[in-house]
């Protein structure tokens, strides 16, 4: 009944009133998600979207340090960077760096992690040991490894002492081998991170299941296969992203370590970004830069969709 007496409305009956009441309350809640996300909607456009249309700006222009003009130079800059032979090369070793640490540092971040959730006495201590290369700078590693892996470094004094003379290399003189030991350094120290992840995601994983398929009689693959790989995939999904992206932006291990030499051998997009702006091409340098966020985009997001479309929940 409304408040007119003797007049009954029909069941299910709203009034106008009512349905206006409704309307302003989800209106009023909806506005208020808004103003909840707007302050860090402005920063992130203020301090990211901005700079990165800017940046998209000059890499079309011939801007320098040296100079205030600018021009418009169309597609020069990126004409420049596929048919510059260094730029070639710089691009190609961030390809061999991503891949290699993508693969390292995810399977023996799964190995580790399948081993240390084991009922181990010391497991809590061998987690620990695995985990603190990551929490280490990169200034602190290179200190470590330079003299492990010079010429007449450890690694080959080793190498040497065991009889595998042949295994003895240049390791960060050599051209052909350079960006490839630059990348075991990097597995070396942040397997250790994605260990950590994977042991998250494993222990979230019910018992009940492994005990189900040893009672059905499966094995230790079948149940890794069935059972661990599937449920483990958000956790895969999150370092492929990590290692992938990181791989794509590599700056310091390499310009820590060799400075992007010998000669140019090592050189990756990271350090042609920094030479460019270093010798005020300041042009090319965004254009560089612009390459990688457009390489990293289109590497990152399809994969990401195809991995969330894989995993499954308990």
């Amino acid at each position: 009944m409304n408040g007119t007496p003797g007049r009954i409305e029909p069941p299910g009956f709203i009034l106008p009133q009512a349905v206006m009441e409704r309307e302003k309350m989800k209106i009023s809640k909806s506005l208020y998600s808004y103003y909840l996300i707007l302050p860090a909607l402005f920063i992130y456009s203020l301090f990211f979207v901005l700079p990165a249309i800017v940046g998209l700006f000059y890499s079309f222009t011939d801007w320098r340090l040296d100079r205030e003009a600018i021009h418009f130079i169309g597609w020069d800059n990126f004409n420049r960077i596929f048919t510059d032979k260094t730029l070639v090369l710089a691009i190609k070793n961030t390809f061999i760096f991503a891949i290699v640490t993508v693969i390292g540092k995810n399977v023996l971040g799964i190995a580790l992690a399948i081993g240390l959730n084991m009922r181990l006495k010391s497991k809590n201590l061998l987690r620990a040991i695995f985990y603190s290369p990551s929490i280490l700078s990169v200034l602190v590693i290179s200190i470590v490894f330079t003299p492990l892996l010079r010429s007449e470094g450890t690694i080959n004094s080793l190498f040497e002492a065991v009889g595998l003379h042949s295994f003895s290399q240049a390791w960060l003189t050599n051209p052909s081998i350079v960006i490839w030991t630059i990348a075991a350094v990097s597995i070396w120290q942040h397997t250790g991170f994605q260990m950590a992840i994977y042991l998250a995601g494993l222990q979230s994983i019910s018992k009940e299941y492994y005990e189900a398929a040893t009672i059905d009689g499966a094995g230790a693959w079948m149940s890794f296969s069935k059972i661990t790989l599937p449920l483990l995939l958000p956790a895969i999904n999150i370092n492929l992203m990590l290692t992938l992206i990181g791989g794509l932006k590599v700056f310091s291990e390499v310009f820590v370590l060799t400075g992007g030499g010998p000669g140019n051998a090592s050189q990756v997009v990271g350090t042609i970004i920094l030479r460019a702006f270093g010798e005020g091409s300041w042009g090319l340098g965004t254009a560089v830069n612009t390459l990688l966020f457009v390489i990293v985009t289109i590497i990152s997001i399809p994969l990401l969709i195809f991995m969330r479309r894989k995993e499954v929940t308990e």
